[in-house]
């Protein structure tokens, strides 16, 4: 079960990475958590180095199944991909 103090520093973590790595024309901290990150600018390139960023930050490896648009579509989306792969047995 994700806590909330888990789930807001899931979501800190993940806009410190957007911000290092994403390239989006916003500030990710200005960003809804339902934002469109395509449309706030994130290319495919940066998708993936958006994905090894967060697999390396939070020591996960995201199942082929979450290797989509849609999980890379919000911060929200991010988070919830992130609360479920640390769930998931190693």
């Amino acid at each position: 079960m994700t806590t909330l103090a888990t789930a807001d520093a899931t979501e800190a973590a993940l806009r410190e990475l957007l911000a290092e790595v994403g390239r989006l024309r916003a500030d990710p901290a200005t960003l809804a958590a339902d934002a469109d990150l395509h449309a706030a600018g994130l290319s495919s390139l940066a998708t993936v180095d958006l994905m090894l960023a967060i697999e390396d930050r939070f020591g996960i490896e995201f199942p082929q199944e979450r290797l989509n648009r849609r999980t890379f579509g919000s911060i929200a989306a991010l988070r919830a991909a992130v609360e479920a792969t640390r769930q998931q047995p190693a």
